[in-house]
């Protein structure tokens, strides 16, 4: 066999080492998008309905298998997760979805909202993005960062749900989850804001708390010490 065609023979064996190295490193990568999955309020979806016949035949869940997940398939999943020493934040992530013997790959959609931005990114930034929309409409770009770096606070604190979608639907921790203004359609604007959030600009110095003091109506907040005043919202730990 002369030179050349050993070298070509070299050439090709590298072509196909490089390209399964690429073809294994991009498999990695979407294994890790699916890990990364997970249900939560507003998912809808053949995942929930399957989560839903579960927890019927379970005895935790009696709604309706509609494949929305609303107020009684969290509550079920709460059952769920404390029965089995879980963390209680009513998402359901990998170590839930083992639990149940779910796998998260398919069939979820994230809560769905006319106009809704191809440019959001992930779930996290638009979920963020729509509370911070119904908390903070009409507020100062700011007073929107700020809203948003307080739930992301709420993520790193110990006394709080430790994932996103946990924080904003726990119960009644937000008016816009109450009333339904979570549903609408972030602005392009809560959308920068969530993401300016989520890369770190925290106007509140690490609050966990804010209130409009034209509106609150619990006394207990009065209680928190409030260390800036952003727009109409004070904020507090």
């Amino acid at each position: 066999m002369g030179y050349k065609q050993r070298l070509l023979i070299v050439s090709i064996l590298v072509i196909l080492f490089i390209g399964l190295g690429m073809t294994a490193q991009l498999h990695s990568r979407g294994r890790q998008t699916v890990e990364a999955a997970s249900l939560y309020w507003g998912s809808t979806g053949s995942k929930v309905t399957e989560v839903q016949r579960k927890l019927k035949q379970w005895g935790y869940y009696d709604g309706p298998i509609d494949g929305v997940y609303g107020q009684a398939t969290y509550d079920a999943v709460i059952w769920f997760q404390r029965k089995h020493g879980l963390k209680q934040d009513g998402v359901i992530g990998t170590q839930t979805a083992n639990a149940m013997g779910v796998t998260l790959t398919s069939g979820a959609a994230a809560p769905s909202s006319a106009g809704k931005s191809t440019n959001a990114g992930s779930n996290d930034v638009y979920l963020l993005a729509a509370a911070i929309h119904g908390e903070a409409r009409g507020e100062p770009y700011i007073g929107k960062v700020a809203v948003g770096a307080v739930i992301l606070n709420r993520v790193r604190h110990p006394d709080f749900p430790n994932t996103i979608a946990g924080v904003i639907y726990q119960p009644l921790a937000f008016t816009a989850v109450a009333d339904g203004q979570i549903n609408l359609a972030p602005d392009e604007e809560s959308i920068r804001a969530a993401r300016d959030a989520l890369n770190g600009w925290d106007p509140t110095y690490g609050a966990i708390y804010y209130y409009n003091p034209a509106k609150a109506t619990s006394s207990w907040i009065w209680s928190r010490p409030v260390h800036i005043v952003i727009g109409q919202h004070r904020f507090a730990t």
